[in-house]
């Protein structure tokens, strides 16, 4: 063997061992997390459980997730389904030589999948992304570290009122971009194509069951829960100071995203198994 060859055969194995120590790295850390994490959700289930809920802010954050998010979720919503009406109803002009079922393809679209996925995606970056500077910020003044010593439970005090308002207000907000999503591929349809509301609304009304709302519907409580348990993981273990607090806040975003994508796909096989659909 050649000085060239075990300089190489040297390099590949320090290169080999860095990989592995990298992978493991990333593994314990993310083991780490998901540990973290469910204590995070087992004391935040205890305390819910026990009576211990802070009302003033727990209606605070409801306000905070529901209210303050509904602008910006009937403006995407609004246009998304003005989208959905205006690809469908091309498609079918160009087939058909005029747009038919528009109303069902963007009712069922929206009301299934667009509608819930949308909705998380547009909560995940304005609420989780808030929850984890919030939380993470405490953490880095040491304001948790306080919280400890006055004998009070940061999980009740800080997670509990956030876990209770993403629950509950992330469906309403699905309802309402589910809602305003078809009346904008209602508007869309009866400006562009003259089609008739009344016809629109059959297209949308008539393939529909209560299963199809329901399906969209059990969604948006999964999604709630993967936002406010990412968020609060996230803030709860930031570290090094404002930098941390970005990262974290970055972290806690991406992760919220992937993890709802993810998380659809074994749901929508889930409920189609089940025939929620």
């Amino acid at each position: 063997m050649t000085k060239k060859n075990i300089i190489q055969s040297i390099q590949l194995r320090l290169f080999s061992r860095k990989m592995d120590k990298v992978f493991f790295g990333k593994l314990v850390s993310f083991l780490e997390g998901l540990g973290q994490a469910t204590i995070m959700i087992a004391e935040t289930i205890v305390c819910i459980f026990r009576g211990h809920i802070p009302i003033k802010s727990t209606v605070s954050q409801m306000v905070e997730v529901g209210w303050r998010s509904t602008p910006i979720i009937i403006l995407a919503s609004f246009f998304t389904g003005m989208v959905l009406a205006l690809q469908v109803g091309s498609a079918t002009t160009n087939l058909f030589n005029e747009p038919v079922y528009v109303g069902t393809v963007t009712g069922f679209s929206l009301v299934i999948e667009l509608g819930p996925v949308l909705t998380a995606i547009v909560v995940a970056g304005r609420v989780g992304a808030a929850i984890t500077a919030q939380i993470g910020t405490m953490k880095v003044t040491e304001q948790i570290d306080a919280l400890y010593t006055l004998g009070t439970n940061p999980i009740k005090f800080l997670a509990v009122s956030r876990f209770l308002a993403c629950f509950f207000m992330l469906p309403i907000l699905t309802v309402i971009a589910n809602i305003i999503g078809i009346y904008g591929g209602m508007f869309l349809t009866t400006s562009l194509w003259d089609v008739p509301s009344s016809i629109y609304w059959s297209e949308v009304l008539d393939f529909m069951t209560v299963r199809t709302f329901i399906h969209g519907f059990i969604k948006s409580f999964f999604f709630a829960l993967i936002i406010v348990i990412v968020a609060c993981q996230k803030g709860f273990n930031t570290k090094n100071g404002a930098e941390g607090v970005g990262r974290a806040t970055t972290s806690s975003v991406m992760s919220s995203m992937v993890f709802i994508l993810i998380s659809d796909y074994f749901l929508t096989s889930l409920l189609v198994a089940l025939k929620i659909k």
